[in-house]
């Protein structure tokens, strides 16, 4: 793949799909919790893409998504958005308990459900980066989560913009979720993390994997 930047391999690549395996396991727990449901949570795939690739798989820069977007503070900074097509993100607010009314094609949106949304994105990330953190030693935290239901290209174009991203390439996390038993009704969206341009190097290096320029 072109936008692997002759920097990243398939040895970089399994090592970032374990963490988020880890952080899939600690972020299944927490939504259990959340939903009163056992939760399985799996990482399908990990891979490199370009912002074009990003748009792409939020189904186009004119499609209407559910986006969270933080910050990552600390020894390696970046950025991560957690982008959830409208269809998935009904699924995910039809699973609470409490019967939280949500529906993509009428707004103003129900306040307990974007809360709910923007809750899963916290949770998430926040087991992602704990993940990270205790993998390499190093001190990452989230920013308090954005959430915003707008097009893919608005939400993904004004976090690059706000960041001042100087990468052109994105790490993408799949992610799908769904109770424990069932096969059907899966909750399946994409995590981006987008590295600030020396974090690659500073990640891998604690794990004693250089990054070859």
């Amino acid at each position: 793949m072109i936008y692997l930047n002759k920097n990243i391999s398939s040895l970089h690549l399994d090592i970032l799909k374990e963490i988020g395996n880890i952080g899939a396991g600690h972020a299944a727990t927490a939504l259990s919790t959340l939903l009163n449901k056992k939760i399985d949570m799996t990482v399908p795939d990990v891979r490199v893409v370009s912002f074009d690739e990003m748009m792409d798989m939020a189904g186009g820069s004119d499609n209407v998504v559910a986006g969270v977007f933080l910050r990552i503070e600390g020894d390696a900074p970046g950025s991560m958005f957690f982008v959830l097509p409208l269809k998935q993100a009904e699924n995910f607010i039809r699973a609470l308990p409490g019967s939280i009314v949500f529906n993509a094609l009428e707004t103003p949106y129900n306040e307990l459900a974007l809360s709910a949304l923007q809750e899963l994105g916290n949770i998430l990330s926040g087991s992602y980066l704990s993940s990270l953190s205790d993998f390499t030693n190093l001190s990452l935290f989230p920013s308090v989560p954005m959430l915003n239901i707008d097009m893919a290209g608005a939400i993904i174009g004004t976090g690059l913009l706000e960041v001042s991203q100087a990468s052109d390439f994105a790490i993408v996390i799949d992610t799908a979720l769904n109770e424990e038993g069932q096969s059907g009704d899966s909750v399946n969206g994409h995590f981006f993390l987008l590295p600030d341009p020396d974090s690659f190097q500073i990640i891998f290096k604690s794990l004693g994997v250089q990054v070859h320029e």
